[in-house]
């Protein structure tokens, strides 16, 4: 009987262990319900703009359309590099932030611009799945200040969400009704 329950008790340690490595932690999983939320919007906006509009910026010295949606996927490559995911090649991406204006201003074009956007949110989407409570209290160092990854991937969607509303800013100020607002008034 006493080898049954050392099986019994070496069993229950096994299974409660592997749960813990097959579950997500809460944070990833809304983090990622943020980003799909923020893709879906960000992409809808910019299909709704005209190619035309994407040279458009609002006086001398402020980004563009299209700079505010590369500046958008520079940062979520950005996020994937410091939480110590790996870019692919293929993107450009360098983390150096002297080339950031660089990147940001590599096309105009709205195809090429979407495409970018649409990658770096599936490359962040795949990087920010994989992160688990280690990850998320290691301490990083972004811009000179120290903090947790978990400090450090709340405030990069509360960024997405502000270059959002920046586009959304712009898309209004041409006229461009966001896609979701015609929905809305339309009912």
């Amino acid at each position: 009987m006493n080898i049954n329950k050392k099986i019994l008790f070496l069993l229950i340690v096994v299974f409660c262990t592997t749960l813990g490595f097959a579950q997500e932690t809460v944070l990833v999983k809304e983090f990622v319900g943020q980003i799909e939320y923020v893709q879906g919007k960000v992409l809808d906006l910019a299909n709704a703009v005209p190619q035309a509009d994407y040279t458009w910026r609002p006086e001398d010295g402020v980004r563009s359309v299209s700079e505010v949606y590369l500046h958008i996927a520079f940062a979520n490559y950005l996020t994937v590099s410091i939480t110590g995911g790996t870019v692919p090649k293929e993107t450009g991406f360098e983390m150096d932030f002297s080339k950031a204006d660089a990147w940001t201003t590599q096309t105009t074009d709205k195809t090429e611009i979407m495409e970018i956007v649409s990658e770096s949110f599936e490359t962040l989407k795949e990087r920010i799945g994989k992160l688990t409570e280690e990850d998320l209290n290691r301490e990083v160092e972004v811009f000179g200040m120290k903090q947790s990854t978990r400090n450090f991937i709340i405030s990069m969607i509360g960024h997405t969400h502000e270059h959002l509303g920046q586009s959304i800013a712009y898309a209004r100020m041409n006229h461009i009704t966001p896609p979701w607002s015609k929905k809305d008034s339309e009912g």
